[in-house]
């Protein structure tokens, strides 16, 4: 009899082991596949950069063929299932709530840039800069300029969507007056430098609100911390423009600024510094463009809406950039890309040093999959906690590596979505701004220093 019992047993158990297998086999979260799980991310940057080398130019290869020829082979790797089901996956990517709210405000601020172009709000403004600053600190006034709004709103988006148009008009302005030092190129990058400043210290960034919630930290610590490495980084950034601000050689430049179009401008950085939603930010400012536009007879109701419409069309490219990036992560991430990572990069730690340095790596990396740095800062938070407490690393220490390290990703890779506004604002390739990107660069280099060198030393003596 107890052999028989036995055998059923035995037999039962076999069952119920084959039937958790096919389980797992039908399972919305299939085992890892590895770094072929990673792979579609290497097709784009391969196919991408290798032709675009080849043809000596960035513009040869347009950006969303590179993204649309990854996804169609990330879908290629969702094997076993049907092809609607595929989709499905890389759909569910795509519609992600985030990414969703990042296309809404693209939309809005193409109409916002277009109906307030046409009226003539970027030239007045630039004007007013123009005439307001000497020519050697326009680099710098830029700089500082980006600094606080960024800081203010906690937005590197919406401080590119205020600043970009601005200081491309500058860059345009004085190289029409005989100086091609300040280029197009570096005047973007100058703008997106300094939002990245805000969107790693301001107290309303999301980024900010993320890191420090995942690490039990309160904000105003790991902003004194981190403000101690990064701060440094914008005064050295800050001087270099200074520097090069000083090799500019045009005259001062006077012409009389009509102050009522330069209001939509004025309303927008008002609105954003008092915490305003960026979204309602953005409503506003289209709505005093098409008041004040047909007011001051820029255009009548009709060619306001043309505006806008040539505004929502010319984003067109970026949103379509966006969703397929996005559907490209999801595909990655359901294939175990972004856990077979996690694992790899925590498997050989050892100490505070190698700790730290392992955080470091896990956000930016995470960071290059998805090109949205909350989500890779919501990504590895709790596995960089994990790391933090069986180390003994303060969390304020994690928190401000969280969110430095998932800035200066976000700042250099050309996909991100800031870098994609900044370079469609500027009628620009995200490839031609990377290279004076001095902040986001020098930024992440402290911060790798700081971790190497044991600096603030306070935080490692308690």
């Amino acid at each position: 009899m107890t052999k028989q019992r036995y055998k059923i047993i035995v037999i039962c158990e076999s069952r119920i082991t084959k039937v958790l297998y096919l389980c797992s086999q039908m399972s919305d979260f299939p085992p890892s596949r590895g770094w072929l799980a990673l792979s579609p991310l290497l097709v784009f940057l391969a196919f991408y950069m290798v032709f675009s080398l080849l043809a000596h130019d960035f513009y040869s290869v347009p950006i969303t063929v590179a993204f649309m020829l990854a996804s169609a082979y990330s879908i290629l790797l969702l094997k076993g299932m049907p092809l609607d089901e595929r989709i499905k996956v890389y759909s569910k990517g795509a519609a992600h709530s985030n990414l969703l709210m990042m296309v809404w405000i693209f939309i809005l601020a193409g109409a916002f840039a277009y109906s307030a172009e046409k009226m003539g709000a970027i030239q007045a403004t630039v004007d007013l800069c123009l005439s307001t600053l000497p020519p050697q600190l326009l680099l710098a006034g830029l700089f500082l300029t980006a600094c606080f709004i960024s800081l203010s709103v906690g937005t590197s988006v919406g401080t590119i969507v205020a600043l970009v148009p601005i200081a491309t008009g500058i860059a345009q302005e004085v190289s029409s007056m005989g100086d091609d030092l300040l280029s197009v190129p570096l005047a973007t990058a100058v703008v997106v430098g300094g939002a990245y400043f805000g969107d790693n210290l301001s107290f309303i960034s999301d980024t900010t609100i993320v890191a420090t919630q995942t690490q039990g930290c309160r904000m105003v610590d790991k902003f004194r911390l981190n403000a101690r490495i990064v701060v440094p980084a914008a005064i050295v950034v800050l001087l270099v423009y200074v520097m090069m601000g000083m090799e500019i050689q045009v005259e001062s430049f006077h012409r009389q600024v009509d102050w009522v179009l330069v209001l939509p401008y004025l309303l927008v950085l008002l609105t954003a510094l008092i915490g305003m939603n960026v979204m309602m930010v953005l409503v506003l400012g289209i709505l005093s463009t098409g008041v004040i536009g047909m007011m001051r007879g820029c255009y009548d109701f009709y060619q306001w809406l043309t505006a806008m419409g040539e505004g929502i069309l010319g984003m067109g490219e970026l949103i379509i950039v966006t969703l397929m990036a996005a559907g490209m992560v999801g595909v990655i991430r359901y294939l175990g890309g972004i856990d077979y990572i996690l694992q790899r990069l925590t498997r050989r730690i050892s100490g505070k040093r190698g700790a730290e340095l392992s955080i470091a790596g896990l956000v930016v990396f995470t960071n290059f999959c998805t090109a949205n740095n909350t989500i890779a800062i919501l990504t590895v938070g709790n596995l960089s906690k994990e790391i933090s407490e069986r180390f003994g690393i303060d969390p304020r220490r994690t928190a401000s590596i969280l969110d430095t390290f998932s800035c200066f990703a976000q700042g250099v890779i050309p996909y991100g979505a800031q870098m994609l506004m900044a370079s469609k604002l500027a009628e620009l390739n995200p490839i031609e701004i990377i290279p004076y990107l001095y902040y986001p660069f020098v930024m992440g280099l402290l911060m790798l220093m700081a971790i190497i060198f044991r600096f603030p030393r306070n935080v490692y003596s308690q």
